[in-house]
């Protein structure tokens, strides 16, 4: 019989791990319960072996699939708008149609939307007149156009190099053959250079976002693997000098989000540090007098925060997606706890929706999602107390885990404003992710250290519903305002600060 039990842990392990494998080769379309669930899971499913037709009833029609429709003109935000007059009708006149009554103009226009294809970096050659004296030789050069500066590459330019790099993926060497087959070449060493030397410009900016993240209200973290081809001497001699980080031979991209004053901030870390103790570094410019901020992430021991007092708190997901794996194996049991789970992430939705305070979030859950997950809880410790589930399967693995981190898994019972799971930052590591699938690597730290602020000012400002190319252009064109005040030139500050320049630049009358 252990024989038996150990056999069947052991395939199970390994079908688990091809599932794994597979999601992560060809990708996961989604681990929404009504696609996990064999059918007739979800409300309103059909049951096996009953006709479509009958469940969905004579005249049920669903909503429309999401994505079908057109985009709006209106969201073409960033796009010039050119006013058209009738050429032939103003106010007052006669109506063409009837010839009695009046027209007058309406408050909306017709509007048609027209693309057209450019190269991501434009270049526009001033080809200047020059007059040479024949006697005297010398030489008289028209001037150049108001505005156009002496700086060849614009911070427009760098914006986009950076965006396009950091923001969407693209290496350099993709960027330099878009570039050349639009005819507007762009050497991958000269974006290089670009994004590195707009680094003291930027810094001023990211040390800023990072000070204000020491003083969060909740934080999330967590890493993923990232290689670095180089490391320097001083370097390689300054993690010699740390024992446990000597001892380590991986690289990791550590990412950090914290929330505060209904704003987002992610930041980037790649080096030998993990996640807990890149944001041991944050935290330790938190103000004395705060109180300990919540503190997410998954389970593993790499992402506390070492010293620093917080109120650590599990993610829901990491444990769900555990049952997740071992639903071939044990479709009823995981459906219970998958449909429960379901419910409490419906409550926090309806919070959301809502648009609850903390404290009233913290109410609804006690109310209704307290029940279901006091009766979860009493389903898993029977499972094993009762000697339902092997304890060496893997559903029974993923009972343990569940029990094992309960009170963190739950700490939005009762602390106001926890969540429930790290998802915004595994979305956050995405960018890190896409970067490393598709350059693969950074050359040397310095290259990463130039990433990770490119990065963090990125997201951050997609976080926010901030504009990332506006952002990057107005740090750069006004770098020595950012390094006397950076707090004014945050994604929700700097708008406000650039309108008063502005007003300050060009008084009325």
């Amino acid at each position: 019989m252990d024989t038996l039990v150990f056999v069947t842990a052991e395939l199970q392990t390994k079908q688990t791990s091809l599932d794994r494998l597979r999601r992560l080769l060809f990708g996961a379309k989604t681990e929404k319960t009504r696609t996990i669930l064999a059918p007739g899971a979800a409300p309103g499913a059909p049951e096996p072996g009953a006709s479509p037709s009958a469940a969905a009833g004579p005249s049920a029609p669903g909503p429309p699939r999401p994505g079908h429709g057109r985009t709006a003109a209106a969201a073409y935000t960033g796009a010039d708008t050119v006013k058209i007059p009738h050429p032939s009708l103003r106010r007052a006149d006669r109506c063409p149609g009837c010839v009695k009554g009046k027209i007058y103009p309406l408050t909306e226009p017709a509007t048609l939307v027209r693309i057209t294809g450019m190269a991501p970096l434009g270049a526009t050659v001033y080809a200047c007149e020059r007059w040479r004296c024949n006697l005297c030789g010398e030489v008289f050069t028209a001037p150049a156009p108001e505005g156009v500066g002496t700086a060849k590459y614009d911070a427009t330019a760098t914006s986009m190099v950076g965006l396009l790099k950091y923001g969407c993926g693209l290496p350099f060497h993709r960027i330099e053959v878009l570039q050349r087959a639009m005819r507007i070449p762009l050497p991958a060493a000269t974006q290089w250079e670009l994004v590195h030397d707009a680094l003291p410009q930027l810094r001023p900016a990211w040390d800023e976002l990072l000070r204000q993240a020491a003083q969060g209200e909740v934080v999330y973290n967590d890493d993923t693997t990232m290689t670095v081809l180089a490391l320097t001497a001083e370097q390689r001699r300054a993690a010699a000098a740390d024992e446990e980080t000597d001892a380590r031979t991986g690289v990791f991209t550590s990412g950090i989000v914290a929330t505060g004053d209904g704003h987002h901030i992610a930041l980037f870390f790649t080096g030998r540090q993990h996640a807990g103790e890149n944001l041991a570094d944050v935290l330790a410019q938190r103000a004395a007098d705060l109180a300990p901020p919540i503190q997410m992430c998954d389970a593993l021991p790499t992402n506390t925060a070492g010293d620093f007092d917080t109120i650590l708190a599990a993610c829901l997901a990491h444990a769900r997606r555990r049952f997740v794996d071992v639903v071939e194996h044990f479709p009823a049991e995981v459906r219970h706890v998958l449909e429960a789970l379901r419910e409490v992430y419906r409550i926090d939705a309806l919070a959301r929706e809502r648009a609850l305070s903390p404290e009233e979030r913290l109410r609804l859950h006690q109310a209704t999602s307290g029940p279901l997950l006091a009766d979860l809880e009493t389903w898993l410790r029977q499972q094993l107390d009762d000697h339902l589930v092997e304890p060496n399967s893997g559903l029974g693995a993923a009972i343990a885990y569940m029990r094992k981190h309960w009170a963190k898994l739950t700490l939005f019972l009762r602390v106001p404003g926890a969540p429930l799971d790290n998802n915004v930052c595994e979305r956050a590591l995405k960018k890190v992710i896409l970067h490393r699938k598709n350059a693969l690597f950074y050359k040397t730290l310095n290259g990463a250290r130039v990433g990770d602020v490119f990065m963090s000012l990125i997201h951050t400002a997609e976080l926010n519903g901030i504009a990332p190319f506006e952002y990057l252009v107005a740090l750069q064109r006004h770098h020595q305002e950012v390094a006397l005040d950076p707090s004014k030139w945050l994604p929700w500050t700097y708008e406000a600060t650039l309108t008063a320049l502005r007003a300050r630049a060009s008084p009325p009358g």
